[in-house]
């Protein structure tokens, strides 16, 4: 896995994402409220956030994903996650990550690791996945994205 350090364009995507976070949190009860920002390729920032409930709910990717479309933006190069109450960066969930490796497969994603905050290809957070498309289904693994 290449980890990259954070560009100073990765620190103005988390401190959107934590802004989304801050002024839209459900509380300080314990309850799970995530902030996330997604940059197209001509730079603009999209947000979103989770819609807590005990039987689930979109994640906050998934909402900032949606924004981005929604924009018009098709072409998506970062994207990062934080938490309420100061938690920080969080990396996505696996349901997000399949998404991204379907819809974005060349997104960086900004998420902590064992050295610190850093960004990492989505291709590495999923190690011999199967991709999905909307017009063909469920690829065979191909090791040509692999290598």
């Amino acid at each position: 896995m290449e980890l990259h350090e954070l560009t100073p364009e990765d620190q103005d995507l988390m401190a959107y994402a934590g802004a989304i976070v801050d002024a839209n949190t459900d509380g300080d009860g314990g309850v799970y409220t995530m902030g996330a920002a997604v940059r197209d390729a001509q730079g603009r920032m999209h947000g979103g956030i989770n819609l807590y409930h005990f039987l689930g709910g979109p994640c906050a990717e998934l909402v900032a994903l949606g924004h981005a479309r929604a924009s018009g933006a098709r072409e998506l190069t970062t994207i990062v996650a934080v938490g309420n109450l100061g938690r920080g960066p969080v990396g996505p969930c696996g349901r997000d990550r399949q998404v991204l490796f379907d819809y974005h497969p060349g997104i960086r994603v900004i998420l902590p690791t064992s050295v610190g905050v850093r960004s990492v290809r989505i291709e590495d957070l999923m190690p011999l996945a199967a991709r999905w498309t909307p017009d063909e289904g469920t690829q065979e693994f191909d090791p040509a994205l692999f290598d």
